[in-house]
C-alpha cells in the first residue's frame, strides 16, 4: 500500500537578497527624502514672506527688498535668496513679486540633485 502525500505548495516569501534590495531601496529614497525636504521647507517659508510682503502696505522696490532682508534676517531658514534677487512688479495697483533660484544638494562623491524653485505673491 503506497500512501501519497499531497504535493507540497510552493514556497512565498521573501529571500534574503530580496530583503536587502529592498533595504537599499528604501534607505536611498529616506536620503533623499531627508536631504531634499529642508529645501521644500525653505521654498515654503520664502513664499509665505513674500505673500505677507506683497500684502503689506510697502510700495517702492526699496521697501519690499528691505522688508525682505528684514524677514531674512529674523527666520534663519531663508539661505537661498537675497531681496536684491526679487522680481518687483505692479499689476492692477497691487504689488507682484517673483523669485526664482536653484539649489544644488550633494548627494554623494560627484552626484548632485539640482532643484529648481520658482514662485511669486498671490
Amino acid at each position: 500500500m503506497v500512501i501519497r502525500l499531497p504535493a507540497p505548495a510552493p514556497r512565498r516569501g521573501l529571500t534574503l537578497i530580496g530583503l536587502l534590495a529592498w533595504a537599499v531601496i528604501v534607505g536611498f529614497v529616506g536620503y533623499l527624502l531627508v536631504r531634499v525636504v529642508p529645501t521644500v521647507t525653505e521654498f515654503y517659508t520664502i513664499q509665505g514672506v513674500v505673500n505677507r510682503i506683497a500684502a503689506s502696505p510697502a510700495s517702492t522696490v526699496a521697501e519690499v527688498r528691505g522688508a525682505f532682508d528684514k524677514q531674512r534676517q529674523i527666520d534663519a531658514t531663508i539661505t537661498s535668496l537675497l531681496g536684491k534677487e526679487l522680481d518687483i512688479t505692479k499689476e492692477n495697483d497691487r504689488v507682484v513679486i517673483g523669485f526664482a533660484y536653484e539649489k544644488e544638494i550633494e548627494l554623494f562623491g560627484p552626484v548632485f540633485l539640482l532643484i529648481k524653485y520658482a514662485g511669486r505673491s498671490k
